[in-house]
């Protein structure tokens, strides 16, 4: 009988840990479609011409 409740906490802590990385995994995310919006990146033509070109 104990290696039954062993192996249901055991069970119980994957999935609850699985859930806690799915979680983070979704605000990640989210923060990450927030920020994006935010800052707008500036033009990429502007910041290359000032350095020279290389072989």
């Amino acid at each position: 009988m104990f290696e039954y409740e062993m192996a249901h906490a055991r069970h119980a802590d994957l999935i609850r840990e699985a859930n806690e990385f799915r979680r983070a995994a979704e605000a990640r995310k989210a923060h990450r479609a927030s920020s994006r919006g935010k800052e707008p990146e500036g033009p990429v033509r502007e910041a290359r011409s000032r350095f020279a070109r290389v072989a």
